[in-house]
């Protein structure tokens, strides 16, 4: 597939198929994704392959962590949460760390691994899967990051669902960079 192809094809998936990824797709991903560029190459990202009944331990966590945020939520609400991580049969979540070095700066950090993810998406669009990007309130939750085995000063920048596509892909219509730029020539 043509980078520019990819680039401009590539949408969120976001209802895919329960069948499993083979192991090669994900390390591939994986491979795509510690291409991206870093600032001093401190590699500052942290990759969670979360699949199987991981998923259903962190609907659990995160579950109780919507209950502990609103301890008047419904049922519905809790069951919803719970079921999130099952939406595909891989979740990769991806953190970035806390710089420690003093050159090195935090924003730098979380461009970084946010350049890893949309390089994983790209590779997984290349292989034919479904890919959405997701954060919501269970990426800024202690207990998922505890779950995960984060340190609590690192960034859950975002979970990655991974999975065969179940839904029809049509070509994304995005809006031009024209109103967005200005060239600065002189």
């Amino acid at each position: 597939m043509d980078l520019f192809e990819a680039i401009h094809c590539r949408q969120s998936i976001g209802k895919v198929k329960p069948d499993p990824i083979p192991e090669e797709f994900i390390d591939r991903i994986l491979d795509a994704a510690v291409q991206a560029p870093n600032h001093f190459r401190v590699r500052p990202w942290r990759f969670f392959v979360i699949s199987g009944t991981a998923r259903e331990r962190l609907g659990d966590v995160m579950a109780q962590s919507l209950l502990k945020r609103s301890p008047n939520c419904s049922l519905s609400d809790i069951q919803k949460e719970r079921s999130r991580p099952m939406r595909a049969p891989v979740i990769i979540a991806v953190s970035v760390d806390q710089p420690s070095e003093p050159k090195v700066v935090e924003i730098e950090n979380v461009c970084a691994g946010a350049a890893a993810i949309q390089n994983m998406l790209l590779a997984a669009h290349a292989l034919g899967l479904g890919a959405m990007w997701r954060t919501g309130k269970a990426a800024h939750d202690p207990e998922v990051k505890l779950f995960l085995g984060m340190q609590p000063d690192q960034h859950l920048i975002g979970f990655v669902y991974l999975g065969y596509p179940d839904m029809e892909r049509e070509p994304p219509d995005r809006p031009s960079y024209h109103d967005r730029t200005a060239f600065i020539r002189e």
